[in-house]
């Protein structure tokens, strides 16, 4: 029973990591049917959406994780075990490998390389801080909801990824998840830069922890 259970939660975060970083992935492509036309506002709604639908899929299953810095941010609280947070990553790997592979075999790897979060205007450092940051207040969020409201959570976690979508993408491409950077520089062929968006976000999601055990008195789980 107990591993007939742990299957569908790896199943559920893989299968919502895919649909999650698909829709992402394609909105980014989307926006070159405008020549004047709502990039940011295309993308950012594009994954924070995605995101929507995904929790909407396997949500109940999993918890709706699709991001290693959330499943390391709930390790840390304890509310899952690290051996499933391992099995966690690994689905959330493969299916956002997939969701770019996906963009490949329909399109091209130019197209995939195009979804490839960058940070022209920056540095490597600035980059890493701002994602982490970032990446912080995204986890803070998530825990804190979940915690002591989590019938908003669909909505709520969404609409985060949503607005510091807004504030990031022209910045460091906004990522705040190292899966989805690493599926696209990996399909892409550009791994060039590829630290600063698994550094970043990790760094961003112990941050965001220890935000939320600042904030929220909660005793840690057993």
């Amino acid at each position: 029973m107990d591993t007939r259970m742990d299957t569908r939660k790896l199943l559920a975060e893989l299968v919502g990591t895919f649909v999650f970083f698909l829709i992402g992935l394609m909105s980014i492509l989307s926006t070159k049917a405008f020549s004047n036309g709502p990039d940011l506002v295309v993308i950012a709604f594009g994954f924070g959406l995605g995101l929507f639908a995904a929790i909407q899929i396997g949500g109940a299953v999993s918890g709706g994780h699709f991001n290693p810095a959330v499943t390391l941010a709930t390790v840390l609280d304890k509310r899952l075990d690290p051996m499933t947070g391992v099995g966690y990553v690994v689905a959330q790997l493969i299916g956002g490998i997939a969701a770019a592979a996906f963009v490949l075999v329909m399109s091209s790897q130019d197209a995939v390389r195009g979804t490839i979060t960058g940070h022209p205007s920056v540095s490597d450092l600035q980059a890493v801080v701002i994602e982490a940051v970032f990446t912080a207040i995204f986890i803070a969020v998530i825990l804190t909801v979940t915690e002591l409201d989590p019938g908003k959570a669909a909505f709520a976690i969404p609409l985060t990824l949503v607005v510091i979508h807004l504030a990031l993408v022209p910045i460091t491409g906004s990522s705040v998840n190292p899966a989805r950077s690493l599926a696209s520089a990996l399909i892409g062929g550009d791994l060039s830069s590829i630290w600063v968006y698994i550094v970043g976000p990790l760094v961003g999601s112990v941050g965001g922890w220890a935000v939320y055990r600042a904030l929220i008195d909660k005793p840690a789980a057993a």
